[in-house]
C-alpha cells in the first residue's frame, strides 16, 4: 500500500519495510491497527525535514508504545529485544524497544545511518545528587557528523542535546555499521559480530517484513 501511494504521489521510496506484511501480521497476532497508523505517519513524513522526522518518530513511538515495563513482565524473559511489530502489538516495551523502533523507522525515512546510534547509558535516577544508577538505552541523533548528539528517550518527551542530559553517561553505542565504546569517535568492532541479541533481532525483523 505505501509503495503504491508513494508511486502515485511521485515520491521516491527507498524504504525497506513491507507494510502490507506488517499490517497482516499485526492483525493476525494482535488485532491492532498501530501499524496502519505508523504507515500513515511514515508516508506523511517522506518530504519532511530531518528535524521534523526526528520529532515525529520520537513522538509516535513514545505515544503508541504506551506501557513502559520490564521484559520479564512482557515476555517472560529477563532481556528481550522486541521488534517494532512486537512492541506496537503488545503496546508495551522497555527502553531498548522504544529506541530500536525509532532507529529502524528513521532509517526507513532515509536518515543516514552514520547520524544514528543506539546508545547504552548509565542513567542516574532520582535527581542530580542521587547515587542510584541503572542501565538504559536511548537513540542518539547527530545533526552533523561532528555535532553534539540529540537524545531521543522514552522517559522524557523533549529531545535534548547530550549536554542537557547530565544524568546519562554513555557506555557503548552501535548501529548497522559499527560499535563504539564510551564517547569514542572510532568504531571498535562490528555490532552484529558482538551483540547476539542484535543479530537475533535483525532476523526476526526480516521475518516480520523489515529487511
Amino acid at each position: 500500500m505505501l509503495g503504491l501511494l508513494l508511486f502515485l504521489l511521485g515520491i521516491s521510496n527507498s524504504a525497506s519495510a513491507d507494510f502490507g506484511k506488517l499490517e497482516s501480521l499485526a492483525l493476525q497476532r494482535y488485532g491492532g491497527r498501530a501499524i496502519n497508523e505508523l504507515e500513515k505517519t511514515v508516508l506523511g513524513l517522506q518530504s519532511a525535514t530531518e528535524q521534523v522526522k526526528i520529532k515525529q518518530i520520537n513522538d509516535f513511538f513514545n505515544h503508541h508504545i504506551q506501557n513502559f515495563d520490564d521484559d520479564i513482565n512482557i515476555w517472560g524473559q529477563s532481556d528481550y529485544w522486541a521488534t517494532p511489530l512486537e512492541a506496537l502489538g503488545k503496546n508495551s516495551g522497555d527502553c531498548e524497544d522504544y529506541s530500536i523502533a525509532k532507529y529502524i523507522f528513521l532509517k526507513e525515512l532515509n536518515i543516514p545511518i552514520d547520524r544514528l546510534k543506539l546508545t547504552y547509558v548509565r542513567a542516574r535516577i532520582g535527581g542530580p545528587h542521587s547515587k542510584i544508577f541503572q542501565a538504559h538505552m536511548v537513540l542518539s541523533y547527530y545533526p552533523e557528523l561532528s555535532a553534539e548528539p540529540l537524545i531521543l528517550d522514552n522517559l522524557i518527551s523533549d529531545i535534548r542535546p547530550a549536554s542537557r542530559r547530565p544524568d546519562l553517561s554513555p557506555i557503548f553505542s552501535f548501529n548497522d555499521d559499527g560499535l563504539w565504546v564510551g564517547s569514542g569517535t572510532a568504531p571498535k568492532s562490528n555490532a552484529t559480530s558482538h551483540l547476539s541479541r542484535w543479530r537475533d533481532l535483525l532476523i526476526r525483523m526480516k521475518n516480520d517484513g523489515i529487511d
